[in-house]
């Protein structure tokens, strides 16, 4: 999809040498070898809004006709014209390990003639773990407005028959666009795009980087038009100690005095768009391990009524710290599916990872397909001779068969069996699906509650959209380790390296927290309290009744085997919106419970919380809802009556100038297992095809758009009754007849006559 994209781009380019600026104005900068660095760098890199080119004939200035020569054929895939930014401005919110980002901008049909018409393709880049939260557009001076609602997939049933798949889709991991149908030339599109993202935490920091490069050819032609950025920026630790800013790449000024909740603000008349990404880092804690425990009600709306709460430890930024001895087992999926790029990725980052490792530190290989190789019967001390032997066996390691992930990790279990004194770790790695994960995690299960003595940590990385994420972060749960994923074999090293430092740079391990006894309803998140790991927050939030008390003690175990005893003071937040904050994390957990348990009111209860927080989940979708501020003229009393299902459908009540646009699921989804069988790769991935109603649709609007010439059913009935009343009733009824076949979807988006 991206490279499509980037081909859709460069047409575009070759296409916007037909607009005509004017005398004296130079048109903006255009790449002129199409290279394969040149396609990559079309992929936007901030927020950017693009006309969908079908028709060439249609691409001039609005304002300065070209009168170019007639262009004949179509643009499929569509053509991608960028279109020209006039103002941009972004606001971030960090609380805690999260940031919550709106841009919002105003961009110009400025290559489509006067008079004609285009869809436009918005691109919204986001940045670590970024999660879709909202969209509002506007279209001045057509009293057009879509505003962005969650819905569940229930709800789309019994609404209309569209494509499920909806006109939203993800080139990359974190670049999601979407299509706004029908603009006209020289209109300009108000956009304001929300998402949220992690904090990275490092040495005492947390840092930020936010997708804000601007291309050049986004820059309006012409002097006289003006430009203007703004970034502002707040600061809510949450921890209530001073916060210093470390870096930034903007020209920021502090806004406020309070040094525990400081804001910033960059604005500037500029002459070209900011061409760097926005980073940001501050400090949050000392020297030492700190920690504390934020308490909050709940709000009015929200369907549960039980106390919020969050606890949080630093492990601050003393280097001196020891960190526990490692027994690692690598178990590396090397079906035929991993061939490649996959498989390559994997081995640099297991040699990477072994390559951190002290001599006292074991480890050892296992490759998995339909069956299972081992690097040495035993485990190894990480020694220079023994990594040496291991790059050589990864090197002579090949891609073939099947997946089957039980049996290699219970060999890993065994080799982990003699573990003392040390914190035994299995990294499983595949990009396939299984049938019997279910059963895999039932074992473990068993395994971890009737272990009496160390139970190795198992972690978990997915690789593409073909696993099922869900089991492996179950399966992480279990086994009281860490998850993280690369959806591209791209990211795969860089990934696989912040999980592996996450889960072996132990300081503080068998954490356990003295929770009051008069605590009913008690839920954590996650399930299982993790270890405190150097460079790696600690924070584990959950629900309760009951009462706080105004000290929560947590103990754990150092690496000299010495125990840390802590009181963590117990404070409100109201100005935290923890329900935002700790969204994602609930809905994982609470998505990966219901795979596990095929429990429908978990499935419930994640969709609850995806309406309310307006954060992503498998069991809801986006859809925008349009509003025309222009009053229309009242229909027919009988037509009312013919079209009132479809009405309802579509405005629950609302006003009935009301559209629904589907932008479909954001899920990652449960993996494929026919994929998984046929060794398809990660990242060839394929669109959905179409589905019925997808069908019937299309051909609906063909007939009516063609043959009658743009002239729908609708407008044939209201021409009917101008001729004959008998005419008008049958062709009622007959229409009528036709709505199970989408034949009234295909009039609303023809001419937009039912409204």
């Amino acid at each position: 999809m991206a490279s499509e994209f980037s081909s859709s781009v460069d047409y575009g380019f070759q296409l916007s040498k037909r607009i005509y600026y004017g005398k004296g104005v130079t048109p903006p900068p255009v790449p002129e070898v199409m290279t394969k660095s040149v396609l990559e760098s079309y992929l936007p890199t901030a927020v950017m809004a693009y006309a969908a080119i079908v028709e060439p004939e249609v691409v001039d200035n609005p304002d300065v006709p070209s009168y170019q020569p007639y262009v004949h054929g179509r643009c499929d895939p569509p053509a991608l014209i960028p279109l020209h930014m006039h103002d941009v401005c972004m606001e971030v919110d960090c609380c805690l390990d999260t940031a919550f980002i709106a841009v919002s901008g105003v961009w110009r049909v400025h290559c489509i003639m006067a008079g004609k018409s285009c869809d436009c393709r918005i691109a919204v880049p986001m940045g670590e773990q970024g999660s879709l939260l909202g969209v509002e557009i506007n279209i001045p001076g057509t009293g057009r407005s879509y505003n962005s609602k969650w819905v569940t997939l229930e709800d789309t049933e019994e609404t209309v028959t569209v494509p499920k798949a909806g006109n939203g889709r993800f080139l990359k991991p974190h670049l999601y666009t979407f299509k706004i149908p029908q603009v006209e030339g020289g209109y300009k599109l108000s956009i304001k795009v929300k998402w949220s993202q992690k904090l990275l935490y490092q040495e005492g920091q947390y840092r930020l980087n936010v997708p804000f490069t601007f291309p050049p050819y986004v820059i309006p032609a012409g002097k006289r038009v003006s430009k203007r950025e703004k970034i502002l920026v707040n600061v809510n630790s949450g921890i209530g100690t001073e916060i210093l800013c470390q870096c930034t790449s903007h020209p920021i000024k502090e806004l406020s005095n309070d040094v525990r909740k400081p804001g910033f603000i960059y604005e500037a008349e500029v002459k070209a768009w900011s061409n760097t990404d926005f980073n940001f880092s501050y400090a949050v804690s000392s020297g030492d391990i700190m920690g504390g425990v934020l308490l909050q009600s709940p709000s009015l709306n929200d369907l549960d009524t039980r106390e919020m709460f969050c606890l949080y430890l630093f492990p601050g930024n003393n280097k001196t710290k020891k960190v526990f001895r490692r027994e690692v087992v690598f178990v590396i999926d090397n079906s035929g599916s991993m061939r490649g790029t996959p498989l390559e990725s994997v081995k640099t980052a297991v040699l990477a990872s072994l390559s951190k490792l002290n001599p006292e530190d074991s480890f050892n290989i296992i490759a998995f397909n339909t069956e299972t190789c081992l690097f040495s019967s035993t485990m190894e001390h990480a020694t220079h001779a023994s990594i040496s032997n291991a790059t050589q066996w990864l090197n002579n390691l090949t891609a073939d068969g099947g997946t089957n992930i039980l049996i290699p990790i219970q060999q890993a279990i065994k080799l982990l069996a003699d573990a003392s004194d040390s914190i035994p770790l299995i990294f499983l790695i595949t990009d396939g699906a299984v049938e019997d994960e279910r059963e895999i995690c039932n074992s473990m299960k068993d395994y971890m509650t009737s272990r009496v003595s160390i139970s190795p940590h198992i972690c978990t990385f997915g690789i593409g959209l073909y696993c099922n994420h869900y089991f492996l972060q179950m399966l992480a749960q279990i086994g009281r380790g860490h998850y993280d994923c690369a959806y591209d074999a791209d990211s795969v090293d860089s990934r696989f390296e912040r999980l592996f430092t996450k889960a072996s740079s132990v300081i503080v391990a068998n954490i356990t927290i003295c929770m009051p006894e008069n605590l009913d309803a008690l839920e954590l998140f996650p399930s299982h309290i993790p270890d405190l790991s150097f460079g790696n927050p600690w924070i584990v939030s959950g629900r309760y009744k009951g009462d706080f008390p105004d000290n929560i003690k947590v103990s754990g175990q150092l690496e000299d085997t010495t125990h840390l005893v802590t009181d963590l003071k117990v404070q409100n937040a109201k100005d935290v919106p923890f329900d935002r904050v700790f969204a994602r994390q609930q809905i994982n957990a609470l998505t990966a419970q219901a795979w596990f348990l095929g429990s429908k009111e978990h499935e419930d209860k994640v969709a609850k919380i995806s309406l309310r927080t307006s954060f992503p989940s498998e069991y809801t979708c986006m859809v925008l809802v349009r509003a025309d501020s222009e009053k229309k003229g009242p229909e027919p009393i009988l037509l009312q009556g013919i079209f009132n299902k479809i009405n309802q459908s579509l405005t629950k009540g609302d006003a009935s100038n009301q559209r629904i646009i589907f932008l479909g699921s954001l899920g990652v989804g449960f993996g494929n297992l026919s994929a998984t069988a046929n060794n398809k790769p990660p990242g060839s991935e394929e669109s959905k095809p179409p589905e019925a109603a997808e069908i019937l649709f299309k051909a609906a609007t063909n007939c009516c758009g063609r043959v009658l010439d743009r002239c729908c059913c609708m407008c044939f009935i209201q021409a009917l009754t101008y001729v004959n009343e008998r005419c008008y009733i049958v062709s009622s009824q007959i229409c009528a007849g036709l709505s199970c076949a989408a034949c009234l979807d295909c009039c609303i988006e023809l001419c937009g006559c039912i409204n």
